[in-house]
């Protein structure tokens, strides 16, 4: 199909995958979650595929990412590409996760870090002629990315003796 090629010409980036921590979050403690755009941007994007008679142009844009945190049901979507961390301990405006658990090696598969996967979904429309007839459609590609997060916790000993 013409739409198909178009769509694959458009050469979609998996999401880039960031986060203000690196290697180790700490259970109650806000992580922010942003993916790299890249030099493509997050669209519109466009490619033609031509065939004879017959052209598709497709346009694809960037509508959203989901993020797949590792404990069960620990998932956030975010309208966007998300906010970069600016060093702040706040929570992030706009795309961001605080855990609850620790990533323990029997919660993990004996690895000790969540899975974190971000899905970029794309949505892609075409346009075009096909033998003088008008055509169009559209359909969302979904791009992952998985970066793995271990996650601690850290207690506080209050000692009442005043020192």
């Amino acid at each position: 199909m013409l739409a198909q090629r178009a769509i694959e010409t458009l050469d979609l980036p998996a999401p880039a995958v960031r986060m203000s921590v690196s290697d180790l979050a700490f259970v109650g403690v806000p992580v922010w979650l942003w993916i790299d755009p890249g030099p493509q941007g997050t669209g519109p994007l466009s490619a033609t595929a031509t065939a004879g008679a017959s052209q598709v142009t497709a346009t694809a844009r960037l509508v959203a990412v989901e993020w797949t945190m590792g404990p069960p049901g620990a998932e956030v979507r975010c309208p966007g590409t998300g906010t970069p961390w600016t060093g702040q301990p706040e929570p992030s405006p706009d795309c961001g996760y605080t855990y609850e658990l620790r990533s323990l090696p029997e919660r993990t598969g004996g690895t000790g870090r969540w899975p974190v996967v971000a899905t970029g979904i794309w949505q892609v429309d075409w346009t075009g002629a096909s033998g003088g007839t008008p055509v169009s459609g559209g359909q969302t590609v979904l791009l992952t990315a998985e970066q793995p997060l271990a996650v601690g916790e850290v207690q506080v000993l209050v000692d009442g003796g005043g020192g």
